[in-house]
């Protein structure tokens, strides 16, 4: 029997986090090594596209097409869990995403490279659905929300360190293909070793744009807007950087520090934001993104390195906490059973703008040229602080806020909400589910 039923399948479910770890180690391990992978992976795309003289719109819309894989994914994933099981899904995906990368290499064409960014975005959101809800499933009441933390400090320190790889070898040749292969590859290993119990799958009910549009409407325009954003960042961040004349050692740091300085600040201004109107946080924040970015747009297109680390810092450390601040201000004007199917929603929402997001930044950055990349994150930022601050003025704050919650603005699936401790009560969940059935892998 291994480590996750037996924990849980305990009656004393309020054990330790250690214990808790302990049996979630595996999965953390797979995620962590996945990070890495995937966190190279875009940048190498990025500046292999540049090496090999695609153009920038079509670099964007290369960039972009994860995102339609991801969005698919997201949709489609969780009915293949429940169909044949989390770790056959888990070693299908990995397998296909794995040889993704390896086939990159060697088909370098455009659409080609389109078309293989869909299948990995598809089955990197069938990993994410497959590792969250076995957290989940992994905890309790009492270790639900430090096993959130825990995972998301796993996800942005694995993007972060997967940009220092850009220095292992030569973008130019095969080694960081095969380099970024072998670690998706691996992200399979521990799981595969350590956790070999099935999970109950609980699928929340869905719950339609309309109404979380309606509750929150700031919540589905906002997250939109921040994942054209975030997109942007996560894409044509590295085609910028190259743009500008920065080496492959400084590229790799410009993005590291984007990501780093998102997760440091996301910490203190989601507590600001707990202690007052969250609408005013996010109004501030997302203006103050836009400021760094007409620094950005002011610095022309030959920064220094220096320079551009600095506005790229501002920028990254006021817009990534974005996502997390809107999903906690949706779930303020929400019932707890609605949000986890909500949450869901806030993912796909993001999604559709982190597909347009790239593409657009593109166009900017070749009619205008570098700079381009600052003037459309200034722009999606200064859209974000309007609204949020014309919502203000249209009704009070909600009596019972809820708590800020981390999210990363990339690395989580529709059912990371479900990791949110507000919406679970002595270990069942309050949002309403179907438990479904799931294939058994039979203990050797």
């Amino acid at each position: 029997m291994s480590t996750i039923e037996q924990h849980t399948g305990s009656t004393d479910q309020a054990q330790p986090l250690r214990h808790v770890l302990g049996a979630a180690w595996a999965l953390l391990a797979g995620i962590a090594l996945l990070m890495l992978g995937t966190g190279l992976q875009g940048s190498l795309l990025g500046v292999r596209a540049s090496l090999e003289g695609f153009g920038t719109v079509v670099t964007g819309a290369i960039m972009s097409s994860y995102y339609v894989g991801f969005l698919f994914g997201s949709i489609w994933s969780p009915r293949l869990v429940t169909g044949v099981g989390h770790i056959r899904v888990f070693a299908a995906f990995a397998s296909v995403a794995s040889s993704a990368v390896l086939l990159h290499a060697v088909l370098i064409e455009p659409l080609g490279w389109i078309v293989l960014r869909v299948i990995s975005g598809f089955c990197i959101a069938g990993l994410y659905v497959v590792a969250e809800s076995w957290l989940n499933d992994a905890s309790s009441n009492e270790t639900r929300g430090s096993m959130l933390s825990a995972y998301m400090i796993v996800v942005s320190g694995g993007l972060g360190a997967g940009q220092l790889l850009l220095n292992v070898a030569d973008p130019a040749g095969f080694g960081l293909f095969v380099l970024t292969s072998v670690l998706v590859s691996l992200a399979l290993v521990p799981a595969a070793l350590s956790v070999r119990a099935n999970p109950r799958f609980l699928q929340p009910e869905p719950v339609s744009f309309i109404s979380v549009f309606k509750a929150a409407p700031l919540g589905i325009v906002g997250a939109i807007l921040t994942g054209a954003s975030s997109g942007a960042i996560f894409t044509m961040g590295v085609i910028y950087a190259g743009l500008i004349g920065l080496s492959i050692g400084q590229i790799s740091l410009f993005m590291v520090a984007a990501i780093l300085a998102g997760a440091l600040l996301q910490w203190p201004i989601g507590r600001w934001s707990d202690r007052t109107d969250r609408r005013r946080v996010i109004a501030i924040a997302a203006l103050l993104a836009a400021l760094a970015a007409v620094f950005g747009v002011m610095s022309g297109s030959t920064p220094g390195f220096l320079q551009a680390l600095v506005v790229i810092v501002a920028v990254g450390g006021f817009s990534f906490p974005m996502y997390a601040l809107l999903n906690a201000h949706t779930n303020d004007w929400l019932e707890p059973e609605q949000m986890v199917g909500a949450g869901s929603r806030l993912v796909l929402a993001s999604g559709l703008g982190a597909v347009t997001g790239p593409v657009l930044a593109a166009v900017a950055m070749s009619l205008v040229g570098p700079v381009g990349f600052f003037w459309f994150i200034l722009i999606a930022n200064a859209m974000i602080a309007g609204y949020a601050a014309w919502r203000l003025t249209r009704r009070r704050r909600t009596e019972s806020p809820s708590h800020f919650t981390a999210i990363a603005p990339r690395g989580t699936s529709v059912l990371v909400a479900a990791l949110n401790p507000d919406v679970w009560d002595d270990d069942e969940p309050k949002f309403p589910t179907t438990e479904i059935p799931m294939v058994p892998v039979p203990d050797e």
